[in-house]
């Protein structure tokens, strides 16, 4: 889920929250005062009630006067006079109300009671006739119906809040993580062969000024570090291989000149033999350093991975003509527009034949197979030799250079082929996969992508 998402998501939930709280409150409040308001009116009428019924005087009628005029009828109004007996402190309950109510009035001489629109309020009088209970009822439709209007609105206005909430949230995170995004889309950009750009600083001490201070200083290092390999290459190129080759060339004159005799010219040999394995070994670094720098896609072309293969088995039986090599095309596609990759064809060529050689060398010379195919709209070239195979515990250490597997001991080689081979599979975007058994052989396969690709359904 990406940031920005996110923090739409955390604003939505935490207002959702706050505007659940706010509403209740509001809902919670306006109810009580409701209750409270209507409960005060219903206090009165117990006590007119009182003055009417138990206390018989002259002024009986007059409250009863008050209580008409002043004191509306309230919906489904009653009053109960309940005398209590003075002997075991019981009564006559007139209404089905909870025991609790009750009790509440006689503990504590003043109680009260609703179930959702009908209210009771109920109260003690001591007179000298005996003690008396006077509970009011009535019902309240008009504030019961206020308050499902206020909570229709309550409800109608949340929901639009949520929406506004959500549009507020993807407006505050989208122009949260627009800084971020910029950044992203001007690192994406810079590659090896442009280290010298640089982003944009951004004003004030915030964190993405910092960030962007932090990405242009890793730039400037990374920078410093390509240059730095892209000089020694440049510089080892020339500077190493000239003493190698003047090495070799002397090597050479003096075995010619056949004036030597056995002891200096086996010594002469072996320095002859040595200045080749250290050329090759410098031929074989540089190569190595070259492909894990991705500076400039020199000479970057279409290259058909049948035509590839070809040359790649050209090129071994080049070196030994009595290696076999067994190429198979048939799982290609018949559409010649599906062939295709992109990169450098001398490089390609030289990581596959790494490994074809490696197969024929490995194997005793046997035959290798060599099979192209084109799946999920990938290319794949697969090499398969019948040879001594790579023990489970040094596959995953073949890709380290200078490494070699533990059962290659009889074999030359110095570990820099394969290492080679995965910094050109990487540098043309693909991938390399080994399945190995001892003494059954080995299977690689490199992954490139394709250049053209077959729409898929969704």
């Amino acid at each position: 889920m990406k940031i920005q998402t996110k923090i739409t998501l955390l604003f939505f939930c935490m207002s959702a929250i706050g505007l659940i709280l706010l509403n209740a409150s509001i809902f919670y409040f306006v109810s009580q005062f409701n209750f409270e308001d209507f409960f005060d009116r219903l206090d009165a009428r117990v006590n007119l009630a009182a003055q009417t019924n138990i206390y018989p005087d002259k002024n009986s009628s007059a409250y009863e006067e008050v209580r008409a005029r002043y004191l509306e009828k309230l919906e489904e109004e009653k009053d109960y006079i309940i005398k209590i007996n003075p002997e075991n402190n019981k009564f006559k309950k007139p209404l089905p109300l909870p025991q609790s109510f009750y009790k509440a009035i006689l503990d504590n001489g003043r109680a009260r009671y609703n179930e959702e629109n009908h209210f009771y309020v109920g109260a003690t009088f001591s007179t000298s006739f005996g003690k008396y209970i006077v509970i009011v009822a009535a019902s309240d439709p008009y504030g019961f119906q206020e308050l499902q209007e206020l909570k229709r609105v309550l409800i109608i206005s949340f929901v639009i809040s949520l929406i506004l909430t959500y549009i507020a949230g993807a407006v505050l995170s989208h122009y949260t993580i627009q800084p971020v995004r910029n950044i992203t889309r001007r690192v994406k950009s810079i590659k090896a062969n442009n280290l010298h750009s640089r982003l944009d600083e951004l004003k004030g001490r915030d964190e993405m000024s910092e960030l962007v201070s932090t990405f242009n200083n890793m730039l400037t290092r990374l920078e410093t570090a390509f240059e730095t390999q892209n000089n020694f290459i440049s510089n080892a190129s020339h500077e190493l291989r000239t003493p190698l080759t003047i090495i070799t060339s002397e090597t050479e004159l003096l075995l010619s000149g056949q004036q030597l005799d056995a002891s200096t010219t086996h010594s002469v040999k072996t320095i002859l033999s040595e200045a080749e394995k250290l050329q090759h070994i410098l031929t074989s670094l540089l190569g190595l350093a070259q492909s894990g720098f991705d500076g400039k896609k020199q000479n970057w072309q279409q290259i058909r991975v049948d035509e590839l293969v070809l040359n790649v088995a050209d090129s071994v039986k080049k070196i030994d003509p009595n290696r076999v090599i067994d190429i198979d095309f048939s799982e290609l596609p018949d559409d010649e527009a599906y062939l295709y990759t992109e990169g450098n064809v001398n490089l390609l060529q030289l990581a596959i034949s790494n490994i074809v050689m490696n197969g024929c060398k490995y194997s005793n010379n046997q035959p290798v197979k060599i099979q192209a195919r084109f799946r999920d709209n990938l290319i794949m070239v697969i090499v398969t030799d019948r040879g001594i195979g790579i023990p489970e515990k040094d596959q995953q250490h073949i890709f380290e250079p200078f490494f070699r597997a533990s059962n290659t001991g009889k074999f030359e080689g110095y570990g820099i082929g394969l290492p080679l081979t995965l910094n050109i599979i990487r540098l043309h975007k693909g991938s390399i996969g080994i399945r190995s058994e001892v003494e059954k052989g080995t299977e690689i396969q490199i992954i490139l992508p394709a250049l053209n690709r077959i729409a898929t359904s969704s």
